[in-house]
């Protein structure tokens, strides 16, 4: 499924009090809690990456934010992280010297970067004695920020902020938080916000799931700033479209009741441990298939403390089924699997 690596909601730890009994520790009594195992938390945050984690499959959600199961780094997301890296980078120099030349020629230099902060991503050509593999991946990198400059003129662009970690908390309580790309805004003071994709641009009916994300982060930086943003776009550098949008204040107001739906799912499976798996085209590309039920696994014992309702015991009514929103996950395209890139703490 990707290398999972976000820097906040992954880190907030993921289940509060819930319904069921925890696997292994038999039932407790009606109302009783079971103590939580080492210092696991309940969700405290929600970000769009994890949002769509619980979308797509609830199960993923909890392996990645509750249990913090290791994932395998991939080729793909780690190609993507150096090419956001370069293309943060580029805008450091002077605009005159913003040339596909300079942009390739970082390639190197921040795959170097990241070798040195997470060596383990060595792994990924310990079978290439002869380096032909990596200089292959390397190409490959650059031939995408090859195509970003036949996208957009990054001497005509002068960004208000790139990688801007955003956080806030609605009237609700519920705290968003995320790393936009880059924010342009232009004299006028209009806000564009944009987001780089490796892959390939989605078909035209999963067009509102890939714009999912922007409109999360609309959302974030209107309840921000009191500015609703005039322009989310996407550039897919896997096929070199763009895709644009121009939300409006209706718009981020149902991706805010969407959100708070979402979060309340979130706290049903939290508090009844019922993390349900959701089986699509994209658990062949999923790393935890030998804990996942719908592949004969078992998951690891529930760390969070859960309680026992007395509704549904003896005899009394059934809770109801748990309901996740619409997953706004397009299937894979068949170009190796999910798009992305290695996630930041979000």
């Amino acid at each position: 499924m990707g290398w999972s690596t976000e820097k906040t909601e992954a880190d907030a730890p993921g289940d509060g009090p819930g319904a069921a009994a925890v696997p292994g520790q038999g039932a407790a009594p009606a109302g009783a809690a079971v103590p939580a195992r080492g210092g696991a938390r309940p969700p405290e945050a929600l970000s769009p990456s994890r949002a769509s984690d619980f979308m797509q499959c609830p199960l993923l959600y909890r392996f990645r934010v509750i249990d913090k199961l290791p994932e395998k780094p991939s080729p793909a997301a780690t190609r993507g992280t150096v090419v956001h890296a370069v293309l943060e980078r580029l805008f450091d120099a002077p605009t005159a010297e913003r040339t596909a030349d300079g942009a390739r020629a970082l390639v190197p230099v921040e795959w170097e970067k990241l070798l040195a902060k997470r060596p383990e991503l060595a792994e990924l050509f310990d079978q290439d004695a002869d380096g032909a593999q990596l200089g292959q991946w390397l190409t490959q990198a650059a031939e995408l920020v090859d195509r970003w400059f036949t996208l957009e003129d990054p001497t005509r662009l002068e960004p208000a902020d790139r990688e801007l970690f955003v956080e806030t908390v609605l009237d609700s309580g519920l705290r968003l938080r995320g790393f936009i790309d880059r924010v342009d805004v232009a004299p006028t003071g209009e806000v564009r916000l944009v987001d780089y994709k490796t892959g390939k641009a989605p078909r035209p009916q999963y067009a509102e799931g890939a714009l999912f994300q922007m409109k999360f982060y609309a959302l974030v930086v209107w309840r921000l700033r009191g500015v609703v943003p005039r322009r989310l776009q996407l550039v897919y550098l896997g096929s070199g479209d763009v895709l644009t949008y121009d939300p409006d204040e209706r718009d981020l107001r149902g991706v805010e009741r969407k959100l708070l739906a979402l979060w309340e799912a979130i706290r049903q499976a939290t508090e009844s441990g019922d993390w349900r798996p959701r089986p699509t085209k994209l658990c062949g590309w999923c790393d935890h298939q030998a804990h996942c039920p719908e592949f004969g696994g078992t998951p690891p014992v529930y760390p969070l403390p859960v309680r026992v309702a007395a509704a549904g015991l003896d005899g009394g009514p059934e809770a109801a089924p748990l309901e996740v929103p619409s997953s706004p996950v397009r299937p894979a395209d068949g170009a190796g699997g999910p798009q992305g890139r290695m996630e930041r703490v979000e």
